[in-house]
């Protein structure tokens, strides 16, 4: 028996939209409410991969005394706003706790129940939406420029092997039969050739939304700014154009959902981890998948208008300006990486990513309001994982038995 009748989720991305779709399914009245429009954050500026190789944590054994010279490396991906370190050291705290091996495994199991489900749930929202053309399905290529890369590696991708990931190990040469453009200094590459990756992240989310509102679902522009309450629970949203009815509610509003849970009486380690892309527009360079260069720590993603790359990991406020300097260093990483690599314009984009120290997204109803459900927290797979979590949130507004344990997710494990 399904516990309410209407439904509303607050966040357009990815996530959001997904769970609106998966939630239409089960034939629930869905309202969709962004302060933007549809797949405009985070979902327009990721790099473009459904991640399912990515069940390896970033926080990995050793990383605590990386972390020091990381920081002050002006070329390392991992930044902090110093003024932002108090608020973030707690964050930092429980991160280093979950680097731990047996941490570490039990994490990337975790993360591998949702990876494989993802095609599952997302290929047939993908099909009736009408954007197969913006799917690419030629694979991902980890590249190495030095042996040390690869070694210190090791560990990570045994982890995906066991977890089930099929990989091809590749010498340079052979690495650059599939990727010509390379630099000649790449000396080993591995390749997961069933990994897919859309041409417009941005679009794609767009053509979900507009399917969406196709099935009769209702999309507001507004931004939600708390909550008003009544004896079963939440009962209404304020926002800037005033309060809106609900019967219940969705929180998957990406890093903004840490103020919308605390509002709900849920205090939620999540941090801001933002990323930066430098998009070469109209690129002559030739690149035929996705690249994750293992020295360089940036992704190189084609899209259906360019080049982009991408990487860094900015702990700073998720609405403080912008520091360019990270997005020319992902520049020149990608120009090194494909010598020749320019575009016809080059923009830059900057985008928070919501982390929580263990590396997992909330997915559950929330631990103190029963008409409220959390799906947020998805770090650098929120493109990747908004299918899996849509149709677990479906499942659980439906009474129905999830199809991945939520043990691992839930909102109140913190």
């Amino acid at each position: 028996m399904i516990k309410h009748e209407s439904i509303t989720v607050i966040g357009a991305g990815m996530v959001g939209t997904c769970c609106a779709l998966h939630l239409q399914n089960e034939g629930l009245k869905v309202t969709l409410v962004d302060r933007d429009l549809p797949g405009n954050a985070a979902s327009f500026g990721n790099l473009a991969c459904f991640g399912i190789a990515s069940c390896v944590p970033p926080g990995m054994p050793g990383i605590l005394r990386k972390v020091p010279g990381m920081l002050l490396d002006k070329d390392s991906p991992l930044k902090l706003r110093w003024s932002h370190a108090p608020r973030a050291l707690p964050w930092f705290i429980k991160y280093i706790s979950n680097t731990k091996k047996e941490r570490v495994e039990e994490i990337a199991k975790a993360r591998q129940s949702l990876l494989e489900k993802v095609h599952e749930t997302l290929d047939p929202l993908v099909n009736e939406a009408g954007a197969e053309k913006l799917m690419n399905r030629s694979g991902l290529l980890f590249t190495f420029e030095s042996e040390e890369a690869f070694r210190e590696s090791e560990y990570a991708f045994d982890i995906r092997c066991r977890n089930g990931v099929k990989m091809d190990y590749l010498d340079g040469n052979e690495a650059r039969q599939f990727e010509p453009s390379l630099t000649k200094n790449v000396v080993r590459a591995i390749r997961i050739p069933d990994l897919v990756h859309t041409y417009n992240p941005g679009e794609l989310v767009k053509a979900l939304a507009r399917l969406f509102e196709a099935r009769g679902g209702t999309l507001f522009r507004r931004d939600v700014r708390g909550f008003k309450f009544g004896p079963e629970g939440v009962r209404g949203m304020i926002t800037d154009q005033g309060d809106m009815p609900v019967d219940a509610v969705v929180i998957a509003a990406g890093v903004w959902s840490r103020k919308l849970a605390r509002d709900l009486g849920s205090h939620v380690p999540l941090e801001a981890e933002r990323g930066y892309h430098t998009m070469f527009h109209g690129s002559d360079t030739k690149v035929n998948s996705s690249i994750i260069s293992v020295d360089r720590h940036i992704s190189v993603t084609p899209m259906d208008y360019g080049v982009r790359v991408g990487g860094v990991a900015e702990f700073a406020p998720p609405d403080a300006p912008a520091n360019w300097q990270n997005a020319d260093m992902v520049r020149r990483q990608g120009e090194a990486l494909f010598p020749g690599l320019s575009g016809k314009e080059v923009t830059k984009w900057m985008g928070a990513r919501p982390s929580h120290p263990d590396s997992k997204p909330a997915i559950g109803q929330s631990p103190k309001h029963k008409n409220a459900y959390f799906a947020f927290g998805h770090d650098h797979l929120g493109l990747t994982m908004g299918s899996i979590t849509g149709k677990l949130i479906s499942e659980l507004v439906a009474n129905k038995a999830p199809s991945v344990s939520l043990e691992p997710f839930r909102p109140d494990r913190f």
